[in-house]
């Protein structure tokens, strides 16, 4: 399984995945981390900017775990088979032994209206 993280400032889970360049990698295997890995995206290839049907470098993780995101991204991901998850945890290891061990606190995605756009962002 691979678990990706936001983490823009490469230490926290941060917010704002649509606009998220930094994200870890988690290739998970039962319940132990194999491997962790950065992945670094252009600006043109972050979710807000993709167009949400190309192949994209996020395609073949199975979770997201992010500080928050909007209803639409989250609903964008799982049309590719990525489960969205919302947490307030800021340590990304941690939030990834937590969905691991099934104990992950998570938050609803957050209604905000997009930048440009005059529609709300899936809510």
């Amino acid at each position: 399984m691979k678990i990706a993280v936001t983490s823009q400032n490469r230490e926290a889970v941060t917010a704002h995945a649509g606009k998220c360049r930094k994200f870890w990698i988690y290739d998970v295997e039962g319940k132990q981390v194999k491997q962790k890995t950065l992945l670094e995206l252009p600006k043109e290839q972050s979710l807000h900017a993709s167009d949400g049907e190309s192949p994209h470098p996020l395609d073949g993780v199975h979770v997201l775990i992010s500080g928050g995101m909007g209803g639409g991204l989250a609903d964008r991901l799982a049309r590719r088979g990525i489960s969205a998850l919302v947490t307030s945890e800021p340590n990304p290891d941690w939030a990834v032994a937590a969905y691991i061990d099934g104990r992950l606190e998570t938050l609803p995605p957050q209604c905000h209206e997009r930048h440009g756009h005059d529609l709300h962002d899936g809510c």
